[in-house]
C-alpha cells in the first residue's frame, strides 16, 4: 500500500503486529458520524463511501475510497469524533489500526512513527488540494476528473470500466443534480471524449483531451 512504501522489512513486521484485517459486507456501516474516532482504516479491497446526511435526510457523498486510500487518520493523532458516515459499497476487506495500539507501537519505534506521520500528512495535503480544486471547477471539469480517477483506480490500462456508483450518487459526489450530470455526460459523449456501450461500460475515447478538460 502506498502509505507504507517507505518502510523497511523490519518496520513492516513491527507494524504488522498492530494491524488487523476486517471484512465488511456490501451495505454494512463501518462507522457513523459522531462516533468516537479511535481507528485508522486502509481499504485492501472493495469500495467505501464517506457521506453526510442533512437534517432533511438528503445524503451528500464526500469521498469514495478505493484500495490503498486511507481514512480515519486524524484518530491516530488526536481525540475526536468521526465527521462522516462510512459504508461499504462492495464486499470489502479493510486493514485497521487502533489508536491505542498505534500509540504504544510508535513509542517503542520513533523512526517508524516519524515515517508514518510524514506519509499521513502528505496524503492529507493531496486530499485537501483535491477538495479545494473541486469547489472552484465547473461541473464538466469535476466530471472529467472523476472519470480519470475512476479509470486510474479501476482500469488504468484499457480505459474501459463501469461506474463504481450509480449516476445519482455520482451527481451527489460532484455536488450537482442528476439532470445536470446527464447533460454533461451527453456533452462529453457528443465531443467524442467518452462513450457508454450496451453493457454500460464507460470507454475513454480521447484520454488527452479529457485530461486537458480536467486540468483547464
Amino acid at each position: 500500500m502506498p502509505i507504507f512504501k517507505n518502510l523497511n522489512e523490519e518496520e513492516f513486521v513491527f507494524l504488522e503486529k498492530v494491524t488487523h484485517a476486517t471484512f465488511f459486507q456490501k451495505g454494512e456501516i463501518i462507522f457513523r458520524e459522531g462516533e468516537n474516532a479511535d481507528t485508522f482504516f486502509i481499504p485492501e479491497s472493495g469500495l467505501i463511501k464517506l457521506s453526510n446526511v442533512s437534517s432533511n435526510g438528503k445524503e451528500q457523498i464526500i469521498r469514495l475510497l478505493f484500495p490503498g486510500d486511507i481514512f480515519g487518520q486524524s484518530s491516530l493523532l488526536k481525540d475526536g469524533k468521526y465527521y462522516t458516515n462510512a459504508m461499504a459499497l462492495e464486499n470489502s476487506i479493510i486493514c485497521t489500526i487502533n489508536k491505542n495500539d498505534f500509540t504504544k507501537a510508535m513509542r517503542t519505534n520513533p523512526e517508524l512513527s516519524s515515517k508514518i506521520i510524514t506519509t499521513l500528512f502528505e496524503r492529507l495535503q493531496v486530499t485537501d488540494e483535491l477538495v479545494r480544486s473541486l469547489s472552484l471547477l465547473e461541473v464538466e471539469q469535476r466530471l472529467a476528473r472523476a472519470i480519470l480517477l475512476f479509470s486510474e483506480k479501476i482500469q488504468p490500462v484499457h480505459k474501459c470500466f463501469q461506474l463504481p456508483i450509480q449516476k445519482k450518487e455520482l451527481a451527489s459526489l460532484l455536488g450537482t443534480t442528476p439532470e445536470t450530470l446527464s447533460r454533461k455526460i451527453k456533452l462529453l459523449t457528443e465531443e467524442n471524449l467518452i462513450k457508454f456501450d450496451d453493457n454500460k461500460n464507460l470507454h475513454i475515447l480521447n484520454y488527452r483531451k479529457l485530461k486537458l478538460l480536467a486540468e483547464s
